[in-house]
């Protein structure tokens, strides 16, 4: 298993929210914090980092480059948005992030599903045409990756010629979605298909109709998902963490999120509020499994919460069903990374489950392009 942290480029903190400015206080995503947290990850053997795309969030690319220079062997997970910037374009920055660090950038492709921030993006496709977008984008970069001249024409994008020249380490590409759609993308055109985090019986049958999805199409994928955590010493010590967390939280913010995630074209954020319903007494829904950050939160809703011995236990049961990429979040993100990396990681390797040495799935440019 490839384990990853999520590096916070949108801000920092000990609570999920604040009520009329009061509340934790907030840390900057600043290059000097966000270098701890990449250090700290680094350090406790996480494979990689998630750096995040949104309207609040820093640049991606930006802030892995520079990043990069302050680490030796962490990777990052770029968050890319195909409707924002040309195949081509994207390609070549791919490939100068993989020169500049070494091979350590990834691509996790991000469609979107807020239509607020979609607009503010000046982004007004539907669902499935940001999906059918990506499948023809990602068709483009592959082709560019080959280093042949690659000529394309479909509905939103045509290139003539478009390729990287120069020997190329093509970056693992990560589709995430719950829909079909995201599913069909990931299984003709990624190498990983991720979904956030859920009870281990509804993700394992998403992962399935991925699986299946890749092999109609003569694909092998693999799998990933991901979580929030909070992991302590003992579970009381963790819950009471949990429930810390909710302290400024009132039934109006609950009800303002439930309203966004009712807009939201996301497959994935409407299984996130199904979750828990609305309902604050049924977080937990399955054990060690709390959905506390769905009733507040946009994006993953889902956390592991328990001790170190229960998180293993959990993350294990995940591995079972085929998760093979686990990222991972907490807050604030620089202590949870020592918890759960100073608790957690030392049992998983104990049991097998992780490997600090082995690849992340990377493929040569030119298989990329025929796989």
């Amino acid at each position: 298993m490839n384990l990853y942290w999520f590096l916070p480029a949108h801000g920092d903190g000990r609570g999920l929210s604040r009520r009329n400015g009061e509340g934790p206080p907030q840390r900057a995503p600043d290059l000097s914090y966000l270098a701890q947290v990449a250090g700290a990850a680094e350090q406790l053997g996480f494979a990689g980092a998630l750096v995040p795309a949104g309207m609040f969030c820093e640049d991606p690319w930006l802030i892995s480059a520079a990043l990069a220079q302050r680490t030796a062997r962490l990777k990052f997970m770029v968050a890319l948005r195909p409707g924002l910037i040309s195949p081509m374009l994207a390609a070549q920055m791919a490939a100068t992030g993989q020169r500049i660090t070494g091979n350590r950038i990834e691509l996790n492709i991000v469609v979107g599903g807020d239509p607020d921030e979609q607009a503010r993006y000046g982004d007004w496709l539907d669902h499935e045409q940001r999906y059918a977008r990506a499948a023809e984008f990602l068709t483009i970069v592959r082709g560019a990756w080959s280093g042949r001249p690659f000529d394309f024409s479909g509905t939103y994008f045509r290139v003539k010629g478009a390729v990287v020249r120069g020997t190329l380490m093509a970056p693992p590409v990560f589709v995430g979605g719950s829909s079909r759609a995201a599913q069909q993308v990931a299984a003709q055109l990624g190498d990983v298909y991720l979904a956030w985090g859920e009870v281990p019986g509804e993700l394992e049958e998403l992962f399935g109709t991925a699986r299946d999805a890749a092999g109609q199409s003569g694909r092998e994928i693999s799998l990933g998902t991901r979580f929030h955590v909070i992991s302590r010493d003992s579970a009381d010590d963790a819950w009471a963490v949990a429930r810390q967390l909710l302290e400024n939280v009132d039934t109006a913010m609950i009800e303002a999120a439930a309203a966004r995630s009712r807009r939201s074209e996301s497959v994935g954020q409407r299984r996130m509020s199904a979750l828990h319903g609305g309902d604050v007494g049924k977080l937990e829904v399955y054990p060690n499994v709390w959905a506390g950050y769905g009733l507040i939160r946009p994006g993953p809703g889902a956390a592991l919460v328990g001790s170190h011995d229960e998180i293993a236990d959990r993350i294990e049961e995940f591995h079972r069903i085929g998760v093979r990429h686990l990222i991972l979040s907490g807050q604030p993100h620089l202590e949870e990374a020592y918890w759960f990396g100073e608790g957690v990681i030392p049992r998983l390797r104990a049991r097998g489950l992780l490997d600090a040495g082995a690849p992340s799935g990377r493929v040569r440019a030119g298989e990329a392009a025929n796989g």
